[in-house]
């Protein structure tokens, strides 16, 4: 599905890649060589492609500011997770050897700091202040996620406030950004960069839903089986038992402080927990659908649409 989504903007993509190849290097070897070995291991680029598709949509004529866009969201998220492989000691990322395998924890930590300030320096030394802006706020947002995150781990405890909060800010604020500065790029209205904004919000959390899902019931995306139980994360379907069997609740708490990921897997397995968080998924599916039914049809009107479709769909 992600080529078809791509479609309408394939030459846009390549002249974006060609931007990023020009932009990201360095004339430190060791900095250059690492930079280029994460970026070559990149994944599918959805939310570049957000960028991109979001322009497309209000004006055909993109230009420098949407592929500037489009490398500020993309390098952000891959700084994230190049410190996210040294905070979980993972060793492999997308199938090869991660940056902490290869170089060690300080190093991968040190490269991802460079992606992030490298990139930020092209935006600034370019004089797209406004999108720089857009992209270092959201980056204090996912911040803030990850501590709050953190910290609901510690304690081992969640609401389904606290969770959408989690979920938008580690999750659905970068789509968010990519979507409105994708509009802003090209001179859209403030409505209408607030309503694309909305839009990659809704997908967003769409997007990680589909992600806890999947954390129980696939082991075809690349990270073990209930990874989420192991690092006592509570996310939506197991939130889901718990407010369905509040008397259970503390119960549930204690089986997850103590690791027994095995038998609260079957638990939420059984009680449902899966179809319930698959049925709050897809109200963000078609909130996201919604907020476009104001735009012509189009190809990259339809190409948003199954966006939003495939984070609800997605395999892996």
């Amino acid at each position: 599905m992600i080529e078809q989504i791509r479609l309408p903007i394939e030459a846009q993509t390549a002249e974006y890649k060609r931007f990023v190849a020009r932009q990201m290097v360095s004339d430190n070897p060791l900095a250059d060589n690492i930079m280029e070995y994460i970026l070559s291991n990149s994944g599918k680029g959805v939310r570049p492609m957000t960028v991109m598709l979001s322009a497309l949509l209000h004006n055909p004529d993109m230009g420098l500011r949407t592929y500037l866009g489009a490398m500020l969201v993309e390098m952000m998220h891959t700084a994230s997770l190049v410190h996210d492989d040294v905070i979980d000691h993972a060793d492999t990322r997308r199938g090869k050897p991660s940056p902490r395998a290869l170089w060690g924890p300080r190093t991968a930590v040190i490269a991802g700091d460079f992606i992030l300030a490298k990139s930020l320096t092209v935006g600034l030394d370019s004089g797209q202040y406004d999108i720089v802006d857009q992209v270092v706020r959201a980056m204090s947002e996912l911040c803030e996620g990850e501590l709050l995150q953190s910290r609901q781990s510690d304690e081992v405890r969640m609401t389904r406030e606290i969770y959408l909060d989690i979920v938008t800010k580690k999750t659905a604020v970068l789509f968010g950004v990519s979507a409105a500065v994708g509009a802003m790029s090209v001179g859209a209205s403030g409505d209408d960069v607030a309503r694309m904004r909305l839009f990659g919000e809704a997908t967003g959390i769409a997007f990680q839903i589909r992600d806890d899902i999947l954390d129980y019931a696939s082991s075809d995306t690349g990270k073990p089986l209930c990874n989420d139980l192991v690092e006592k994360k509570i996310t939506l379907p197991l939130l889901e038992v718990m407010e369905k069997l509040p008397s259970r609740k503390e119960e549930l708490s204690d089986m997850l402080a103590r690791g027994e990921v095995d038998r609260l897997h079957r638990i939420v397995l059984s009680e449902g927990g899966l179809e319930a968080a698959t049925e709050v998924m897809k109200k963000y599916v078609m909130r996201a659908v919604g907020l476009l039914a104001n735009y012509p049809v189009s190809p990259a009107h339809n190409s948003l649409v199954l966006l939003a479709n495939y984070a609800g769909e997605r395999k892996r």
